[in-house]
């Protein structure tokens, strides 16, 4: 979220108004809700098309109190390989925390991964962390994901009578807003590590076992539009790809859904 801009206007705003008018104005509500609404040429989850390489409807709703903690929904279409169980629809359901700690911020919480419709074993409960500041120009964020062992994360393509895996995630991600312009340049990469191999329905959140994604691009912001162009990439084999089989491949050409791309979106906030 970009809220620099309007951060400093309502500073300059307050340091200008009168004693009597600041009294006037009317003391932060303590629970804000927030969301946003997307359309994207591709849903790519961590550099692997959860879309079949197609465009994806998103949107999101976050009910955040003072104290810090905060509930929000998110939710996407899904076809191809991101079809777990066969459901075409993802909605995550999210628990969280955030504060601050030296010149930066913590986030912490969990994610429930649900895919209505479709078959049992499919949902993901991962857990999260993140910490966020800025260097220079520069806004920056780690975080760790934590996906417990659970049956939706096994290997039952070397186990068949049933299996239990985990999965861990660390991530990276940079933004600089460019002077005197809208646009934000972002920088994203992030590595995975869990078992090899595919769950009961196809699920997985490292199906090679280890793998790496990044991602270069740039945003442009206009009020409550975002106009975001990205090129996205995995290291990913295609001998990785074939060997897991016709379903981590598009459906209309058969090309690997974690091969390179550029993915473009446009999102409205509110």
């Amino acid at each position: 979220m970009r809220f620099s801009t309007l951060v400093f206007a309502a500073l300059f705003a307050a340091g200008s108004v009168s004693p009597a008018q600041a009294q006037d104005t009317a003391p932060p509500e303590p629970i804000t809700v927030s969301g946003s609404a997307a359309v994207v040429s591709d849903y790519r989850f961590r550099g692997v098309s959860q879309s079949d390489k197609e465009v994806a409807v998103q949107g999101g709703l976050t009910i955040a109190h003072e104290s810090g903690f905060y509930v929000a929904t998110w939710g996407s279409n899904l076809a191809g390989w991101g079809t777990f169980g066969g459901a075409n629809l993802e909605l995550d359901l999210v628990a969280g925390y955030k504060g601050s700690v030296a010149d930066g911020a913590f986030d912490v919480g969990v994610t429930w991964y649900t895919y209505p419709g479709g078959a049992d074993e499919s949902d993901v409960v991962e857990l999260y962390g993140k910490l966020s500041g800025t260097m220079g120009p520069a806004n920056l964020t780690a975080g760790v994901f934590y996906a417990p062992k659970q049956t939706s994360l096994g290997n039952f393509m070397a186990h068949p009578d049933g299996d239990r895996g985990d999965n861990l995630y660390l991530s990276g991600d940079g933004a600089v807003g460019i002077p005197t312009t809208p646009l934000t340049a972002k920088a994203h990469i992030g590595y995975s590590n869990g078992n090899d191999g595919l769950g009961p329905n196809g699920t997985s959140l490292a199906p090679t076992g280890e793998y790496f994604d990044w991602l270069l691009g740039v945003d442009a912001t206009w009020k409550q539009l975002t106009l975001g162009v990205a090129y996205v990439d995995t290291d990913i084999t295609r001998s990785e790809s074939a060997y897991l089989g016709s379903g981590f491949s598009k459906t209309k050409n058969g090309s690997p859904i974690a091969a390179s791309t550029v993915v473009v979106s446009l999102t409205a906030a509110f």
